[in-house]
């Protein structure tokens, strides 16, 4: 059954799928003159990794607005503005991604990943105005209540636990990915599942 929000999802689908395309581009083939290919090769392992962190965030962004808007059945022109803001930050996504590819491994990694972390850390941000917004103003399919009530608590600590791996991006780059890493796994694991987990 259509809703309101069915122009706005298929919109973010295709501003999704378009960010997470463009991150392969960053991924160059190695030039004739770097020598061995196979070293070439290897030696882009940066680029490898930024791109399958940055293609995973993309994905799970992807899966929670995905949920969010299974919940959400009004818009309003707010709303857009909010989902437009958040794709905002999608879409800046492969630069930053980039950025620490060219850096990793380099004595300038500590300012890339600073500013990939950063990214996400408005990200999250952009994510908790839009779905608290739509629920303040009761934008949600009342027969979710308890998934909705779910995915409140699951985004509330969000933008405070970026900001920590942002923080440590000044301590220790891998420690603050690797964080990232796990923070991209937690928000990957559906409501219904944590429900499970925390019945007693």
């Amino acid at each position: 059954m259509e809703t309101e929000t069915t122009r706005i999802e298929a919109f973010s689908d295709g501003m999704f799928a378009i960010a997470i395309t463009l991150l392969i581009l960053e991924v160059k083939v190695p030039a004739a003159e770097q020598g061995h290919l196979a070293g070439a090769l290897l030696r882009q392992w940066p680029s490898y990794l930024a791109f399958c962190l940055s293609f995973f965030y993309i994905g799970i962004m992807w899966m929670n607005h995905h949920r969010m808007f299974t919940h959400i059945r009004r818009s309003n022109d707010t709303l857009l503005v909010l989902n437009l803001l958040l794709l905002l930050g999608v879409t800046a996504v492969p630069f930053p991604t980039a950025v620490l590819a060219a850096h990793l491994g380099t004595p300038e990694q500590r300012t890339a990943a600073l500013l990939y972390n950063g990214v996400f850390v408005v990200i999250a941000i952009f994510f908790n105005v839009l779905w608290r917004y739509a629920v303040s103003h009761h934008l949600l399919d009342k027969s979710l209540t308890a998934s909705a009530a779910m995915i409140s608590r699951q985004y509330a600590f969000g933008p405070i636990i970026y900001l920590i791996c942002f923080v440590l991006a000044w301590v220790d780059v891998r420690i603050s990915l690797a964080l990232n890493v796990a923070l991209a796994i937690y928000f990957a694991l559906p409501p219904s599942m944590m429900r499970r987990e925390s019945s007693p």
